[in-house]
């Protein structure tokens, strides 16, 4: 049945308008409100409550839980424990959301009103749907659920809390904890579900990463090169990586000791394609091909799209400008990359201005030639590679930020490989 039966169902059970209650429904599910919780949601609010389940959920293990288990009760350790605020209907909702454990697993969860839960409670929380999220299995429970508090402690090996390294944090963490310092922030302003908003964007870094941030209400100790404490944050995949997301709930308090930065990651391409995509990693490999479109090429003004022919495939026929780009294909042995250089990175390795192209693609009347002493001088050479890595249907791309020629011997690297492999 898809929603608009189940609309039909339940405004003939009520006795209400099919439409009206079709509204609600559709809202409620497009908040991700499982389906059978916002069908007992509109029946609590048409004051029938006939709809309930007449036998209790089972009891189960973390382990046990599926998309297809209904409702269920588990008793569970909280480990994590945060808040955001969701608009529905015009109105704003704050939900709860985090992570819980028992000795079998752990588990997502959304509480849709407010259950009192902090890390390291141990409870039971009856009557819970489940639907997917992030791909898992995720606890969804609200005013049709029960929350009690469970006698004893729970023997697991997941830890009660929320700091992370960044390092460790993945899309769909909620309720986490980072101590970074902010490498860079600017101030933006958006179209927000409220109009005009102001945010933040920027990068966090530690030892172990750097990952970019957003804070959705802006707090005060948020400056370049502060080194701060963020507590309740949430996250979600911004360009194919990790982005932490900081909201109205989230405390940030400012450190009395500097957080160490470290370097890019080091990956072997096939990891970091594996991963999905990875924020300031650094591959080192061989050059194999320059791509098409790459040299002196020419943009729309106003989107900045590559034009063809003078046709923007948003804007249509433009007065089309100049710019320099190098798409070059990355090959380490284990997989490959298309490294995607900007114009100051481009004219570094073509060695010459934009002007300088422009001179040369009039001189030869053809603008392909940039491209041709690009690769003349790339192609079949090592290099070290840093930057910002996505993949999607369109493959691998790395937005680079530094591009250089590998300078180590490569007779030592071999016997350094050599020794290794004897020891």
């Amino acid at each position: 049945m898809n929603v608009d039966d189940h609309a039909e169902e339940l405004a003939s059970d009520l006795g209400v308008d099919k439409a009206e209650v079709k509204e609600n429904l559709q809202n409620l599910v497009e908040y991700s409100v499982p389906l059978e919780e916002a069908k007992r949601s509109l029946r609590r609010k048409y004051g029938d409550d006939d709809g309930a389940p007449s036998g209790g959920p089972t009891a189960v293990d973390i382990a046990d839980v599926d998309t297809d288990s209904g409702n269920v009760t588990v008793t569970a350790t909280v480990l994590t424990a945060g808040k955001r605020s969701i608009r529905y209907q015009g109105d704003d909702h704050v939900i709860g959301e985090g992570e819980l454990a028992d000795e079998t697993g752990r588990i997502s969860y959304t509480a849709w009103e407010e259950f009192g839960l902090e890390p390291g409670d141990t409870v039971t929380i009856g009557n819970a749907s489940v639907r997917e999220w992030e791909g898992s299995p995720e606890l969804n429970f609200g005013e049709s659920a029960t929350v009690t508090t469970a006698d004893g402690d729970i023997e697991m090996a997941a830890e009660v809390g929320g700091d992370r390294d960044l390092a460790a944090l993945s899309a769909g963490d909620r309720g986490r904890n980072v101590e970074a310092v902010v490498t860079e922030v600017e101030e933006r302003t958006i179209d927000g579900r409220d109009g005009e908003t102001e945010i933040l964007s920027g990068v966090l870094g530690d030892e172990t990463a750097r990952l970019p941030f957003t804070d959705w209400d802006p707090h005060g100790e948020i400056e370049a090169g502060a080194s701060v404490r963020i507590e309740d944050v949430y996250v979600r995949e911004f360009r194919g990586v990790p982005s932490v997301n900081v909201s109205e709930f989230s405390t940030v308090e400012r450190l009395d000791h500097e957080v160490e930065v470290g370097g890019p990651t080091r990956m072997a391409i096939r990891d970091a394609v594996a991963r999905g995509g990875a924020y300031d990693v650094e591959l080192v490999g061989s050059v194999i091909d320059i791509r098409d479109g790459s040299g002196l090429i020419k943009r729309c003004p106003d989107c900045g799209r590559v034009v063809q022919t003078g046709q923007c495939r948003q804007h249509g026929a433009v007065e089309a400008e100049d710019d320099l780009r190098v798409k070059a294909v990355l090959d380490d042995g284990t997989d490959s990359v298309t490294a995607i250089l900007d114009r100051e990175l481009t004219a570094d390795v073509y060695g010459g201005t934009l002007a300088d192209a422009r001179e040369q693609a009039r001189e030869a009347m053809d603008h392909s030639v940039v491209a041709d002493t690009i690769a003349e001088d790339v192609v079949g050479r090592e290099f070290r590679v840093r930057g910002h890595l996505s993949v999607d249907e369109y493959g691998a791309n790395l937005e680079t930020i530094a591009f250089a020629e590998r300078d180590d011997d490569p007779a030592a690297r071999a016997a350094a490989f050599l020794a290794e492999v004897d020891a």
